[in-house]
């Protein structure tokens, strides 16, 4: 199939729903929202082509007996792309910024929080600092786990390689080194790896290769790629969580290392499925993958406030 890459002056959205914009630090943040019930929020991951499109089965899933939320990053999607430098604290920001307003929706609720993969470390850090909005988290592949090597750094220290970050951002490096990350067919290849196999989702990649066609869609992948966006203190952050964590990862692809789930495995409020899969086994495995969701929140979650 022939997909035309020339720059998008529009994306449309990734998926029937009600559509907002909310104003924060960063800019314009595109929140979609559909469905009646308790809030849920959801939080994409990042990298080179994410946006909202990356959680679509858990929005199209959980609104049948939720209010879902869900929204793309600062320097995603629908959102605002400045040509920033973007930071843990403008993630995080967003984040609180989605989800107060969303509670103020549903007055005397908490929220039910999903991270993906990066976004386990802005939705763990959002829960940390304000304890009155998630009355749960769900963290699907989420990194900080990797290996054994301790991140407990300066509160909000990051991963960030300057000598990375100075290569990456020489004059007119950013842009071509970003057009041949996304191209179509290393969008695929890394959707293969994500998945660990190449049975992806054909809709997702097709939305991927949009999205990188916007204007300014190379600034927040930098900052991914020179590590400003991962957190040397996460584990501080991961231990000091109080509210209720299910933990969700697969078994093929890239993301299958969690040798530093050590740190929280025998904290009792944290819960840990795995499944025979790839990182975004909502995707592939949706049964199974709501049978765990629905079983932890009747079990573990249901009496949380």
């Amino acid at each position: 199939m022939l997909i035309k890459t020339t720059l998008q002056k529009t994306l449309p959205i990734p998926f029937p729903a009600e559509q907002v914009f909310l104003f924060g630090s960063s800019g314009k943040i595109a929140v979609y929202c559909a469905g009646k019930g308790p809030p849920v929020l959801l939080v994409h991951t990042v990298n080179a082509a994410a946006s909202a499109a990356e959680v679509r089965p858990l929005f199209e899933e959980l609104q049948e007996n939720h209010t879902v939320y869900a929204f793309d990053l600062p320097g995603y999607g629908l959102s605002d792309r400045q040509a920033i430098e973007y930071t843990i604290r403008i993630m995080t920001d967003s984040v609180k910024l989605v989800a107060k307003w969303a509670q103020a929706r549903h007055p005397n609720e908490k929220i039910l929080g999903f991270g993906v993969s990066l976004s386990c470390e802005f939705i763990a850090r959002c829960a940390l600092e304000d304890i009155s909005l998630f009355k749960a988290l769900t963290l699907i592949s989420p990194t900080g786990f990797r290996g054994l090597k301790p991140y407990r750094g300066e509160t909000e220290s990051s991963r960030y390689m300057p000598w990375l970050d100075k290569i990456l951002r020489g004059p007119g490096w950013g842009g071509f080194l970003f057009r041949k990350l996304t191209t179509p067919k290393v969008i695929r290849y890394f959707l293969q790896r994500t998945w660990g196999s190449k049975d992806i989702d054909e809709k997702l990649w097709k939305y991927d290769i949009l999205t990188t066609r916007v204007p300014n869609a190379e600034y927040a992948a930098l900052s991914f790629l020179s590590g400003a966006l991962f957190s040397a203190d996460i584990h501080s952050v991961y231990e000091q969580l109080e509210l209720p964590v299910l933990v969700i990862h697969g078994t093929k692809g890239d993301f299958t290392d969690y040798r530093g789930i050590g740190i929280v495995e025998n904290k009792t409020n944290w819960s840990f499925k795995i499944i025979e899969g790839g990182a975004l086994l909502y995707f592939e495995k949706p049964i199974e993958f709501f049978e765990i969701i629905n079983d932890w929140l009747d079990n573990s979650v249901k009496l949380v406030r």
